[in-house]
């Protein structure tokens, strides 16, 4: 097929790599405007437009998709089927009725579940066992197209918003050939969604990361997993971000006391109280500074337990 391909973040230039070597022919990449990034704020290409560029397929980056004249380049471009994974903009109706089979999405999570714009790093936050990935038809609304095929992703007791991001990526892009061969061969069932049981997948934001100890550690402990690498999970100490990396969960009794508060400081790990249970830190990483274990941490500082975290 002649595929117009849409996407912006790491996980799109995956799927795009897996196309690439396919027999299909991506006429055209569709991404993001460049952007600033880092503290030079230096204009930085999306990961779909460095892949694009190496391989040699024409890149095209709107502002507004769905501006007359986006819209007008797009049907020049007569695609058979375009393919949208994490673009970042909305198509309209006639982007979506363009081409002749449809507009086709790569969504990572097993839908109906979390529709929207982080469902990888919310399947960890709300302790889901297994997620996934599902391709579907598009129509107007976000994430409620009907369904042509899935592919379900364990998730461990130690996943990350990292690491379930590389086991998703890795199996988007296969997932995708099988349904558009599919299509073309006119074997392709869509399954309409049971929007009864669609759950939202909100943004995530900085602030989300600011942990609130009066929170169960396990609580506490899937947040920090779910928000790692970004955009991770914090809190306070002497005045300065203190991120929390990696964390495990103990109910060991100590004396009561309020919630944040260092009990203890064995075997190399910072152990705070939490609303229930200990939360304890294993890696971390203070302001302006590298990722250590806690216990290189332990060598170079010495908070004396007592203290309260978040203040």
């Amino acid at each position: 097929m002649r595929a117009v391909f849409m996407g912006t973040p790491d996980i799109a230039a995956e799927v795009l790599k897996c196309l690439v070597s396919s027999k299909h022919e991506i006429v055209l990449a569709v991404t993001q405007p460049d952007r600033p990034k880092g503290r030079g704020k230096e204009m930085a290409k999306s990961p779909v437009k460095v892949v694009a560029e190496e391989n040699n397929i024409p890149v095209f980056q709107p502002v507004k998709v769905k501006d007359r004249e986006s819209v007008e380049y797009l049907r020049k471009i007569n695609p058979d089927i375009i393919l949208v994974v994490a673009f970042g903009q909305i198509l309209s109706k006639e982007i979506l009725d363009l081409p002749k089979f449809g507009c086709i999405n790569v969504h990572a999570s097993l839908l109906p579940k979390y529709r929207g714009a982080a469902p990888i790093q919310w399947s960890i936050i709300d302790g889901e066992e297994k997620t996934g990935i599902t391709i579907m038809r598009m129509d107007e609304g976000i994430d409620t197209g009907d369904m042509l095929c899935t592919s379900e992703v364990e998730i461990t007791a130690q996943e990350t918003g990292g690491s379930l991001h590389d086991k998703l990526a890795a199996a988007a892009g296969p997932l995708l050939l099988e349904a558009i061969d599919l299509m073309e061969e006119g074997r392709a069932v869509y399954t309409p969604q049971d929007h009864a049981h669609s759950t939202y997948a909100k943004m995530l934001k900085k602030e989300m990361g600011h942990l609130d100890f009066t929170r169960p550690a396990k609580e506490l402990e899937r947040l920090i997993r779910g928000l790692n690498p970004w955009p991770s999970a914090y809190t306070f100490w002497n005045g300065k971000t203190l991120k929390l990396w990696e964390t495990e969960v103990s109910f060991e009794r100590f004396a009561p006391c309020p919630c944040g508060t260092l009990v203890s400081t064995k075997n190399g790990y910072l152990w705070i109280m939490t609303g229930d249970g200990i939360l304890v830190v294993k890696e971390l990483q203070t302001e302006g500074k590298r990722r250590m274990t806690t216990e290189e941490f332990l060598r170079g500082y010495h908070p004396e337990p007592g203290i309260v975290f978040g203040k």
